[in-house]
């Protein structure tokens, strides 16, 4: 059992429970291409079996989400879950003249700060860890891009925006960076992601109908995953001086193959300046 399974979290399950979960059922290694937090709902993308090799070419991947930011409010971990430390007014007439120019002020390639609240290192030891010990480090800003923004609703001093992004996005950091132009605070209420790369909702189990059946079904394999990916068939010669490392000179362009032996898919390999060298074996 080898390959992708499109996970749709619900709330209070943290990324770690969702793997745990599936590998007493699969009893194959998995993982994970990035935490989604406890609040936060939406596409995990899980990793089963020789699937977890594969993250590396997942985790560069873009993001969409559904998010609600809720205005007038701040709390220390910038979402529902921490305590209120600010409250301000909140000029209804200002944002309703402002808030589409203000979104619109966002989108591009930026730096961002992330949250004191977060799993980043600094110095061998997580943020979170810091602000829970009431630490203060300075952060290193990280660039992100934010491809578009788009508002979806705007009621009660709450925000609904539908934002598409690259990996690294804080958006618990963007609201309250869009909170702060809109001259007030505020805290990410709610979120939903919506897409990872070419991984959609639509597409994802809830984990309350994951069984070994369900997964089976659902599960995409890394032959699937890579089916707009060119193919290189190896002779049976070539094939034992490929797995046993040997790299293979090979007029192919640049890229990532899938590998057969005749028509059996093996794994994935890659070519680097006319080199063929073994990269996933199953």
């Amino acid at each position: 059992m080898n390959g992708i399974l499109i996970i749709n979290k619900e709330k209070k399950w943290t990324s770690h429970d969702v793997v745990a979960k599936i590998r007493k059922i699969t009893g194959e290694k998995v993982g994970h291409t990035g935490t989604l937090d406890p609040l936060a709902t939406g596409v995990l993308p899980i990793l089963i079996g020789k699937g977890t090799k594969f993250s590396k070419y997942l985790i560069e991947h873009d993001k969409v989400y559904e998010v609600e930011l809720e205005l007038g409010k701040k709390t220390d971990t910038a979402d529902a879950e921490g305590r209120i430390i600010e409250e301000k007014n909140v000029d209804e007439e200002y944002i309703n003249a402002n808030l589409q120019k203000v979104l619109k002020s966002f989108i591009g390639k930026q730096e961002q700060i992330p949250p004191m609240y977060s799993a980043i290192k600094k110095n061998g030891k997580k943020l979170y860890e810091y602000a829970r010990a009431g630490e203060k480090v300075e952060i290193e800003p990280r660039k992100i891009e934010i491809y578009n923004i788009e508002l979806l609703k705007y009621e009660d001093k709450c925000i609904n925006l539908k934002v598409s992004c690259s990996k690294g996005t804080y958006i618990r950091s963007l609201c309250e960076d869009i909170a702060e132009k809109l001259n007030t605070v505020g805290y990410m209420r709610n979120l939903n992601r919506l897409q990872v790369g070419k991984f959609k909702i639509e597409n994802a189990i809830k984990i309350e109908d994951v069984n070994l059946e369900s997964i089976q079904e659902h599960l995409i394999t890394l032959e699937e995953l890579l089916k707009e990916n060119d193919s290189i068939y190896l002779s049976n010669k070539k094939l034992k001086l490929f797995l046993n490392g040997v790299n293979l000179r090979i007029s192919n362009n640049d890229g990532l193959y899938k590998i057969y032996d005749d028509n059996k898919f093996i794994g994935t390999g890659t070519v680097k300046n006319s080199l063929l060298k073994r990269d996933i074996i199953l």
